[in-house]
């Protein structure tokens, strides 16, 4: 079992008015049960996965759910979207219920959520593991904050930094999880002491099978799955780079607005994060197309049944997923980007707090030198508030003051 950011602050919120119905979403297998029946043990817990009874629970009146149902987890609710309606009119009418609604779609789940239940509900998304969380070896562990949150919250300092990564007392725990990270990404399925290697590339392999049968199907009713896999498998090998419609439609053989559709999809299904480009400057020519990153690298090696021999966009992506999950869960009000001009300079993460920026330049190299840093020099000019700082991450476990105002560091060493 590993410790989850997400369960101190739902037990934190479960007291609060808007805590007495919680919807958890995210990806198939991220943890949102476990999660529920370990901090909840005493609500009901009821699937709705199963068709004979999912009917059953639509018959309830408000009266039977607060007689039968009072305290309750309703786990993949996006099934019978309609009972949403039910839990909201249980709500209006007692005070004193409490539930929790699961669901792994946030396209099904979350439009009802929006409609049915505002402002009567927090709504908490659940990713896997990062890096601090998979250091953790029970339930109760305390999860340890990188330097990343850290300094983004202003609690540490780039003087504060290790000059090497092997200096950290948790060096040893922090380089085993990356590693696995590198190889495996995050899911908690995975972390099983008694999984093989092989146990670990056929769970995942099950895992796209089980997403492209019951997540994707839920979202669309495909008789043909075929154009869609085209399309998870173009994007995993395109992981990292510009979203381009056309190229996506002539490679594939789709049209343009059914790629987009697809696109929305695996991104609305927690499997991609789209990385949206800053181009607020209107005097300067940026590129406005999207990224496109792969939420997780176990489930992207899957998808293009390979294992190992990462590639420099897929270290990218999961280098920028991580920070992505990092940001969500310690609920950071931080915007990400990238940035592209159309002459070719490039920042790979640009973070937009309400008075600065970050920028982010992720290497896969294991040793940096200054040419690493050509494209932050002189960010500034096009950036519309100040760049507080500049980071390079990579495999060099030498920290690098490049620059007064850009460090390179270990990804472990800035991220666990």
């Amino acid at each position: 079992m590993k410790a989850r950011m997400v369960s101190d602050y739902i037990k934190e919120k479960r007291g609060s008015v808007l805590g007495r119905i919680i919807v958890l979403t995210g990806a198939r297998q991220t943890g949102k049960t476990t999660v529920s029946k370990y901090d909840f043990p005493e609500y009901k817990y009821i699937s709705i996965e199963d068709p004979v009874l999912r009917s059953n629970y639509s018959d309830l009146t408000a009266s039977q759910w607060y007689s039968l149902y009072p305290n309750a987890i309703l786990d993949e609710v996006q099934k019978r979207p309609e009972l949403i309606e039910s839990i909201k009119a249980v709500y209006d009418q007692y005070d004193d219920v409490r539930y929790i609604l699961l669901g792994s779609s946030q396209f099904l789940l979350l439009e009802k959520v929006k409609e049915t239940l505002a402002g009567r509900c927090i709504i908490v998304e659940m990713y896997p593991l990062t890096l601090p969380e998979l250091v953790t070896t029970e339930w109760s562990d305390s999860i340890s904050t990188s330097f990343f949150i850290r300094y983004m919250r202003g609690e540490s300092e780039i003087d504060q930094i290790y000059p090497r990564f092997e200096l950290d007392p948790e060096f040893a725990d922090k380089q085993k999880v990356y590693n696995h990270y590198l190889m495996f990404g995050g899911y908690p399925a995975l972390t099983n002491n008694l999984f093989s290697e092989e146990d670990m590339w056929e769970w995942l392999s099950m895992y796209v099978k089980t997403f492209l049968e019951r997540d994707i199907r839920d979202l669309a009713s495909f008789r043909d799955l075929d154009p869609f896999i085209k399309l998870q498998r173009y994007l995993a090998n395109f992981t990292g780079q510009l979203v381009n419609y056309s190229s996506m439609a002539k490679e594939t053989g789709v049209s343009v607005p059914t790629i987009q559709r697809y696109v929305r999809y695996m991104e609305i299904s927690y499997q991609t994060v789209i990385l949206p480009a800053w181009f607020a400057n209107p005097v300067k020519k940026l590129v406005k197309s999207p990224k496109i990153h792969f939420m997780d690298q176990g489930v992207l090696q899957a998808v293009l049944q390979k294992r190992g021999g990462i590639t420099g966009n897929e270290f990218e992506s999961l280098v920028i997923s991580e920070i992505f999950k990092q940001v969500k869960n310690y609920k950071l009000p931080v915007t990400c980007y990238h940035l592209r001009t159309q002459d070719g300079k490039e920042i790979d993460l640009l973070l937009e707090t309400a008075d600065y920026f970050i920028a982010i330049e992720v290497k896969m190299t294991e040793r940096v030198t200054k040419a690493d840093a050509r494209h932050l020099k002189d960010l500034q000019q096009l950036l519309n508030k100040p760049l507080k700082h500049c980071f390079i991450l990579s495999n060099d476990t030498k920290a690098h003051i490049i620059e007064n105002n850009i460090t390179a560091l270990h990804v472990a060493a800035f991220l666990g």
